[in-house]
């Protein structure tokens, strides 16, 4: 009698086979070191080099600063923020095996004690946090891009209070598709607006305090 095969299922995608891929480190301290990533397709990476072309036009701004990621992903943001200079990151994630990713990774690249990962909303989380008047910021907002579409009134409240938050000095980084309107936004002649097809990034800075 012929022995009948038994086939076993092979998991199709990488979060369920395991995989482990990496996201690179660009800049900084730790440029070359690997930022874990699930392959999850809720996470959406910025390409590494969008991510360079944005800490390109940050420099040194970034150095000394808070830096809070506000749909932080695989945290590459940043983590690559701690590298070029930030003195610590709050990243929010609200899908937990990737929160705890972002962990990992931090404790990978040795830089644990200066990250943050809060397991939430990044709405909800802005509205409740208040930062020292002396907060020097950098606040990226890089969310999926539908929120621009099915959370369009969130996200335009979610950056315009982050623009009236009184501290020393807030940045903001801005990721659109290459066609959001940014004249939606509060203030739309202080943006500086750079095409990457198919995204768009939007810089702001708080002006400078009396």
């Amino acid at each position: 009698m012929a022995h009948r095969r038994h086939s076993r299922a092979v998991p199709r995608t990488p979060q369920e086979r395991g995989d482990v891929h990496g996201v690179r480190i660009v800049g900084g301290t730790l440029r070359g070191r690997k930022v874990h990533y699930s392959g999850d397709p809720r996470t959406r990476p910025m390409k590494d080099r969008l991510r360079e072309a944005v800490f390109n036009l940050l420099g040194d701004d970034v150095t000394r600063r808070l830096a809070i990621d506000l749909f932080a992903g695989t945290g590459a943001l940043g983590l690559e923020a701690i590298s070029r200079g930030a003195q610590r990151a709050v990243l929010i994630e609200r899908h937990l095996p990737t929160a705890q990713l972002i962990e990992r990774s931090a404790r990978d690249l040795g830089v644990a004690d200066q990250v943050q990962v809060v397991f939430g909303d990044a709405f909800a989380w802005s509205r409740g946090f208040q930062p020292p008047a002396e907060a020097r910021l950098l606040v990226f907002c890089c969310p999926p891009y539908e929120f621009y579409n099915t959370q369009r009134e969130a996200m335009l409240e979610l950056i315009c209070g982050w623009m009236h938050r009184p501290t020393a000095s807030t940045l903001l980084v801005v990721e659109a598709p290459d066609a959001f309107d940014w004249n939606q936004l509060a203030n739309p002649s202080e943006w500086r607006v750079r095409c990457y097809p198919p995204a768009s990034i939007g810089t702001w800075e708080s002006p400078p305090r009396p």
